[in-house]
């Protein structure tokens, strides 16, 4: 096998041989809702008792899973369940099912690294650019004050990214949507390490943000990218898919040790002990020029450099296949089969799915057609989300609406700052993994863990107040982190 693939190449049935069987040669899983019994069959409003759906290959009586009746009878019991009964609704039911019984493997897991470096790069840039600030005040003359506008013109972009990529990946696909928004990040992000003006990087950190912004609502939330490609049984992995998030923030967090060094105790051990980029930073008095100056250009062509590899590995050593949801939308059902097939060839495994296994449950592909949604009527779908219903509260009054903010009696050193960043970076980490454990708990799950985790989150947020002292903070802050991202873990998944 090339280690390089094809992107642009289109995927046929016919590439992938020795991946179909038939539906009766076929292994079957049962579905969670087909197994609860006495649901009523939507079919002939009789009661289907799960007994009625016989497991074995070749069943005497009754519904067999591996033929046409049985499958249909497992459809009709999700689509009782879920609501919603459309040609679309049976034939996604099909390929759910298609996907859960060829299971967790190879192609997931790579998804599962992939998807990954969309969260991490999201945070990565989030934290990288604070530091930024400083140093742009120092060469270009900015004002303390106007400088914070730079970290706004990066929130502009993540808003306009999120918005449009949301948006887009539902008109042009999953797989575009899902490669350029990397490529974008990782461009603007290489461009921000060459500005030569003030207005110039914020320019080019709001077109990093468009990029960036689009990676969350692509790669595991809003279109479920991820969770599209998951079988059932491992849908909890898109809780675990956040521990990438703590990583960026990591990632940035070691850059940041290594540029502050030079303008703060000039002690060559913090170079060594975290060797992430040189430290090349103006005095804290005196002029400051561009060569003398070149920290936070490093830091951003370091972080632009790392983006655009893990694009490159997306790109170019995986192949996505376009999301079977989003072509059978499309009435592209042949190409939404030949996705699975896909899928099935890299986890070594087979798969009974076929276009008249679909035709025989969800009907003819002209009837998929005939409720395709037009792109204004995608368009106008996805901005009836919006409301400022949400968000009004916030600024219900004045004081809601003003940023607080709490002066330390204690200045701390610089250096000591990004080493404690740092650590709460590293304490973070496990967070996700903690959640993706509780949320498959008896009598914990997805409910029990976002609320005992927020709960913690919030009297850890009063207790740092209590102290102004660094350790004491640190402390506070670590823990903080930690069941932070158990919230996060479960809130974005």
């Amino acid at each position: 096998m090339p280690m390089l693939v094809n992107p642009f190449r289109k995927q046929d049935v016919s590439d992938f041989t020795g991946v179909y069987v038939p539906l009766e040669n076929s292994q079957r899983h049962a579905s969670v809702t087909s197994a609860r019994p006495a649901r009523k069959d939507i079919k002939d409003g009789n009661l289907v008792d799960e007994k009625k759906i016989d497991r074995s290959p070749d069943p005497s009586n009754g519904y067999g899973a591996h033929t046409i009746d049985g499958l249909r009878a497992e459809i009709e019991l999700d689509l009782a369940a879920s609501g919603h009964d459309t040609a679309y609704d049976r034939k996604s039911k099909v390929i759910n099912k298609a996907i859960t019984d060829i299971g967790m493997g190879r192609y997931q897991w790579s998804l599962f690294a992939l998807c990954g470096f969309g969260w991490l790069a999201d945070n990565m840039w989030l934290q990288g650019v604070a530091l930024t600030l400083p140093s742009l005040s120092a060469e270009f003359g900015v004002s303390d004050t106007h400088v914070r506008y730079t970290t706004c013109a990066l929130f502009i972009g993540l808003c306009l990214g999120a918005s449009f990529w949301g948006i887009a990946s539902d008109v042009i696909g999953r797989r575009l949507a899902f490669n350029m928004t990397l490529f974008l990040a990782g461009v603007f992000g290489l461009g921000v390490g060459g500005g030569s003006s003030w207005i110039g990087v914020c320019g080019l950190y709001a077109a990093l943000g468009v990029g960036v912004g689009g990676n969350l609502p692509v790669d595991g939330v809003q279109s479920a990218l991820f969770l599209e490609f998951l079988p059932f049984a491992s849908s909890g992995l898109l809780t675990a898919l956040s521990v990438w998030w703590p990583v960026g923030q990591l990632i940035s967090s070691l850059g940041k040790l290594a540029t502050v060094q030079d303008c703060c105790t000039r002690t060559d051990t913090i170079a060594v002990a975290w060797g992430f980029i040189p430290n090349y930073s103006c005095p804290t008095d005196g002029p400051c020029t561009r060569a003398e100056n070149k920290g936070w250009r490093y830091l951003n062509l370091t972080l632009g450099a790392i983006t655009f590899v893990m694009f490159t590995c997306r790109f170019f050593l995986f192949h996505l296949y376009e999301s079977p949801k989003f072509l059978l939308s499309q009435g592209r059902q042949g190409e939404a089969v030949a996705a699975v097939h896909g899928i099935a060839y890299k986890n070594r495994k087979t798969t009974w799915l076929s276009e008249e296994v679909l035709n025989e449950i969800g009907g003819t592909a002209a009837a998929v057609e005939k409720e395709k949604l037009s792109t204004s009527e995608i368009v106008k779908r996805n901005l009836s989300k919006f409301s400022t219903q949400r968000i009004g509260p916030l600024f219900a009054t004045r004081q809601l609406g003003l940023m607080t903010n709490s002066d330390s009696k204690q200045p701390t050193a610089t250096n000591i700052i990004y080493r404690n960043y740092a650590i709460t970076s590293i304490v973070g980490v496990p967070g996700s993994l903690i959640a993706y454990y509780t949320v498959n708990l008896k009598y914990v799950g997805r409910k029990g863990t976002i609320a005992i985790s927020t709960l913690i989150t919030g009297i850890l947020v009063f207790c740092f107040t209590i102290s102004a002292d660094p350790s004491f903070q640190l402390v506070f802050t670590c823990l903080e982190a930690f069941f932070q991202n158990i919230m996060y873990g479960v809130l974005y998944a």
